[in-house]
């Protein structure tokens, strides 16, 4: 990300950004005009770079929660292979 993209990211008010969230889900302004491919691009990075800046990763567009692997509790079994034939004893 640029320093000028940043700074005005940084700069930036959360109306702002939940307006330009917004416009992107949308794909259309406020106002009701479409967005155009570049203006849509722009607008995800800034809404990006916002979310970066001033939301816990938990938060931020597009995060999916893993789970931890140390504390995650499934009942988990292990396969048995059983042959399909008779036994020979």
């Amino acid at each position: 990300m640029s320093q000028d993209f940043a700074r005005v990211a940084a700069q930036m008010s959360r109306d702002v950004y939940e307006s330009l969230r917004r416009s992107v889900e949308l794909g259309r302004w406020p106002d009701g005009r479409t967005l155009t491919k570049e203006q849509r691009e722009t607008s995800l990075q800034a809404v990006i770079a916002w979310e970066a800046l001033n939301l816990p990763e938990q938060q931020r567009s597009g995060h999916i929660d893993k789970p931890d692997c140390a504390t995650d509790s499934h009942d988990e079994q292990p396969v048995n292979w059983r042959s399909g034939g008779k036994s020979d004893a």
